[in-house]
């Protein structure tokens, strides 16, 4: 896994609302269009550099996909931004039906049987 690859798409995506509304819209269509469109630029706000050796794997890509935050999370992915892309996407729709911090209550569950264990490494 490249944590630094899916890190910064969960970054990127979560701090632009555009992209956010096309996450949520076309998971499938977005994830191809960061990856073509943003993910192999160094830096975040400069277009100078461009790397080619940056991709997802099939498992990183079908986990954004579908929108797995557990599976992301086990991959290593960082779970603050785990946390807040999917909150900013599903906040609104959970709090409707379920009252405040339903979703982030969610979450707290489908990670559950990580309590006890150590939690995969973050570090790139």
């Amino acid at each position: 896994m490249s944590r630094y690859y899916v890190n910064k798409f969960l970054y990127q995506v979560d701090r632009d609302p555009e992209l956010l509304a096309s996450y949520k819209a076309d998971p499938d269509g977005l994830v191809e269009r960061w990856e073509a469109e943003y993910g192999r630029w160094l830096g975040t706000g400069n277009r100078v550099e461009k790397t080619s050796w940056l991709s997802f794997t099939d498992e990183e890509r079908r986990a954004l996909v579908e929108h797995d935050y557990t599976r992301l999370f086990e991959l290593g992915a960082h779970f603050f931004l785990t946390l807040t892309i999917f909150i900013a996407l599903y906040n609104d729709d959970y709090e409707t039906k379920s009252g405040p911090l339903a979703f982030q209550r969610e979450y707290a569950v489908k990670l559950a049987h990580w309590l006890g264990k150590d939690y995969p490494t973050v570090a790139l």
